[in-house]
């Protein structure tokens, strides 16, 4: 039955946002949990009785697999330090979390879905429900058995009541299922969409028929027994999220020391349900990204992923190391500016009454304005060596979602730019201008540390407003996980800030980051068309017809660009790096930290 599903709707997952705060280069992140998995059943429940040990089809050629060894992998911003799953922020942890958790199913170089802690499954055919039977063997790091149970616990806990208040923002891989608003509300005792049929057998059922349904069960999941007596509202202060030794999850190596902001170290799990891995040990280090190229000389980085990768700058002088392997990918996220549309409680993520209009940025000839003055193309040329694209819309090229003709394009014109200023009546008041009240106005600009990029577009774009007549008030950056905490909490001083956006791989639907209804809003955009077409697009029967979809993203992507909710700056290429020493590895599209178990050292 999975093969004959995949068939139907495997031209319907491509691309997607799916949650995570600032993913991308910062990030705020979607969850790529495209964690271990098999191209058919027969292949994974073999390889599930094999120890890595033997030779597996899929390995370089360049000898026999060994094992042990310990290597080094480098990110330039310390992880958020929240190693629970359910309310991660940033691609720093999501770093961690790819190799210690997994999910239900995974997906393959051509971003179909597979199997992963799930063998198999089978939607209905009114596809409302969707049944997962799952490998049995798989046990927990701490040696317990993985079951149905976790499965039901980690989507009951997104739709917990107190979920958003505590911080997480991923409701929208819990909002299509059956009963979802009567228990977050606290009107059922249970959630009615999630379901143990036995120890290995679980089923979804969704409110409507579900277009994207094994994107929105692709989630990581947690451990029931771990949270034991914890409260979902307690979960993000408990021990269970920050002591190394207490981070259980099923994956191929578990979190077992770390010095915070510096390094954090992974040791494999020797019983891990897919074969020992052959490394001993994986180290996540904290790395200035001035001296990481000296680092990948001297063999003290095996690995640098992203967020970032190698800086274009230096990408030629690592394509002559002899020593490293280096392939450029067009990024999936892109970094942005976004513009706080409104202010309100951090613990009324998504309760719009209390929300305050923040009306220096309600203007829509203004956010235009901002878009002609802003050198976006400049940020390319100069600062990434032409690594990369100015974005105009939210859709990557790779996604069947992409038109170029769709959004409207803002080119750099300070012309423009100060022809609708003055048509809108923001006047010129010395050296800068007034706004239509004839008050003196100053927008307030945010932007984290850890992309040097993007920390150095932060006083151009003040520049370039500034030439304009905008005043900018830049404040000092902040560390990526203060500024995110900052972004969370809806400082009142906030009017604009600086992030980037993570995209994940299970389907186009942007409305985890844009529908005004889910905790991820950060900007806190509010319009009832922006949010009809959204959910137009993934609404069956007709979303299940690609071509309406696509008519409809193609709207959704005008209307976009002509208001402006976020202003999208660019995508960067990654360029990864790795050891030539260092197999194993498969470079996906979207990720290359899936398969993990079956990186080895030549030593």
């Amino acid at each position: 039955m999975k093969k004959s599903i995949l068939c139907m709707i495997a031209i319907l997952l491509t691309f997607s946002m799916v949650l995570a705060a600032c993913g991308g280069n910062n990030e705020e992140v979607t969850n790529d949990n495209d964690e271990n998995g098999q191209e058919a059943n027969e292949e994974q429940n073999n390889n599930n009785n094999n120890n890595n040990n033997e030779e597996e089809e899929n390995e370089v050629a360049d000898g026999e697999p060994q094992s042990g060894g310990t290597i080094t992998a480098g990110m330039y911003s310390a992880p958020d330090h929240m190693f629970n799953p359910l309310f991660y922020a940033t691609a720093y942890d999501a770093n961690i979390l790819d190799l210690t958790f997994e999910s239900l199913v995974s997906q393959d170089e051509n971003l179909e879905f597979i199997p992963s802690l799930a063998h198999d499954w089978e939607f209905n055919d009114e596809f409302t429900e969707l049944t997962f039977y799952l490998n049995e063997g798989v046990t927990w790091h701490d040696g317990e058995p993985f079951t149905a149970d976790d499965v039901v616990f980690t989507y009951t806990s997104i739709a917990d009541p107190d979920y958003v208040s505590a911080g997480g923002v991923r409701t929208n891989y819990a909002s299509t299922l059956l009963g979802y608003e009567d228990y977050v509300e606290g009107n059922a005792d249970t959630l009615e969409g999630v379901e143990a049929i036995d120890e290995h057998t679980v089923k979804f059922t969704f409110a409507e028929p579900n277009i994207k349904a094994l994107a929105d069960t692709s989630f990581f999941i947690v451990a029931e027994h771990v949270f034991d007596g914890v409260s979902v509202g307690e979960m993000p202060e408990h021990s269970t999220a920050i002591n190394a030794d207490e981070i259980i999850g099923t994956g191929p190596f578990n979190l077992t020391d770390y010095q915070e902001g510096e390094q954090y170290i992974l040791s494999r799990y020797d019983d891990y349900w897919q074969g020992t891995p052959y490394l001993d040990s994986v180290v996540w280090q904290v790395v200035d990204e001035a001296i990481m190229t000296g680092m990948l000389q001297n063999e003290e980085l095996h690995l640098l992923n992203r967020p970032g990768g190698v800086p274009a700058a230096d990408r030629d002088d690592v394509e002559a190391m002899e020593n490293v392997e280096v392939l450029e990918l067009q990024d999936l996220g892109y970094q942005y500016l976004a513009f706080k549309h409104h202010h309100g409680p951090n613990d009324s993520l998504t309760d719009k009454d209390t929300w305050e209009p923040n009306e220096k940025v309600q203007d829509v000839a203004l956010r235009q304005a901002i878009a002609h003055a802003i050198n976006r193309q400049g940020f390319v040329d100069g600062l990434m060596y032409g690594a990369g694209q100015v974005m105009h819309a939210t859709f990557p090229e790779a996604s069947w979602a992409y038109n170029d003709d769709a959004p409207i394009k803002y080119d750099y014109s300070e012309e423009k730019a100060n022809d609708i200023l003055d048509e809108a009546g923001y006047e010129w008041d010395g050296d800068f201008r007034t706004n239509p009240d004839g008050e003196e106005f100053t927008l307030n600009l945010d932007y984290p540390t850890g992309n040097s990029i993007r920390e150095s577009t932060a006083p151009i774009i003040q520049e370039n407003l500034e030439a304009v007549g905008i005043q900018v008030n830049l404040n000092s950056p902040r560390e990526a996980s203060a500024h995110f905490e900052r972004v969370e909490e809806n400082d009142t001083d906030m009017d604009m800030f600086l992030a980037g956006w993570s995209l994940a791989s299970g389907d186009p639907d942007p409305s985890g980051y844009f529908l005004s209804t889910h905790a991820y809003n950060y900007p806190r955009y509010d319009d009832e068309t922006f949010d009809g077409l959204l959910l137009e697009a993934i609404t069956a029967p007709d979303a299940f017809d690609q071509e309406f979809r696509e008519d409809k993203y193609n709207e959704w992507s005008e209307y976009f660009s002509q208001e402006l909710p976020i202003l999208p700056l660019y995508s960067q290429n990654v360029i990864y790096a790795h050891n030539a020493n260092l197999h194993g590895i498969t470079f996906k599209t979207h990720q290359i930290l899936n398969d993990s178990h079956l990186w080895w050292l030549e030593q």
